[in-house]
């Protein structure tokens, strides 16, 4: 893996995490079966050192990611545009990891985080919406292989 180049924009481990735990959406990028990048802005949940989200059965991210399971995800927040100094304020977290399938009570798990992260004042009428859906349902879990942040600050 590389290594991150800014060094001097380098956030801590715990920064990146934070990240990671408070933004709203993030972006999947995979790579299909004929080499072309995806990539696709979802929902998710960052619980136990991995990433959960979920989808519909059939789509081009789940074929990606059933042909090659190597994916890299990102956030970023914290942003804001200065125009006179023709640059951003940000903080951003990326990560690369492997993307399978999970089922049973890991499956389960990641679905009522989902709820409670997205949900918290709906979790008995977001359990019910879980069954409902649950057959047309898949839950996806990167495993993280690495991960990394970076901040640029305001000028002074």
């Amino acid at each position: 893996m590389r290594e991150l180049r800014r060094k001097d924009k380098q956030i801590s481990m715990e920064e990146a995490q934070a990240l990671l735990e408070v933004s709203e959406y993030g972006v999947l990028s995979t790579v299909d079966s004929d080499g072309q990048s995806y990539g696709v802005p979802l929902n998710y949940v960052y619980t136990d050192g991995a990433i959960f989200f979920h989808c519909a059965l059939p789509g081009h991210k789940v074929d990606n990611i059933e042909n090659n399971p190597k994916v890299s995800f990102c956030v970023v927040g914290d942003t804001k545009v200065l125009p006179s100094d023709f640059s951003t304020n940000y903080a951003s977290t990326i990560v690369f990891g492997t993307a399978s399938e999970v089922e049973g009570q890991e499956r389960y798990d990641g679905l009522m985080k989902l709820l409670e992260k997205y949900s918290p004042d709906y979790l008995e009428e977001g359990k019910k919406y879980i069954e409902k859906l649950d057959n047309v349902t898949k839950v996806i879990k990167i495993d993280i292989k690495q991960m990394s942040g970076k901040k640029a600050p305001a000028k002074v």
